[in-house]
């Protein structure tokens, strides 16, 4: 699930990208080029409701390419990405 939200003090989108508890053993992190595909950088935390989230701010208009990265170096994508292909997704802000 990715989940679009205004930053009230900036002009940025705050991206919440969610995934199931159950989706992956082991620790996931959301990995793009807004952090230079750094495995880590924006680790999925678990949460009460059942899922496990990251957010990143990105600015108003741009476009992020994505993918999940989970232990053991899978990688796996998210299917309410706005496009999805060979590399990965793509989510519009």
């Amino acid at each position: 699930m990715i989940r679009r939200t205004r930053d009230k003090r900036s002009t940025d989108v705050r991206l919440t990208f969610a995934i199931p508890l159950d989706a992956h053993d082991g620790p996931v992190s959301v990995v793009g080029d807004f952090n230079g595909w750094t495995p880590g950088a924006h680790a999925l935390v678990k949460r009460s409701n059942g899922t496990r989230s990251a957010v990143v701010s990105l600015p108003a208009g741009t476009e992020a390419r994505f993918r999940y990265l989970g232990d053991g170096g899978r990688w796996f994508d998210d299917p309410d990405a706005d496009w999805l292909d060979d590399e990965g997704g793509l989510v519009r802000v």
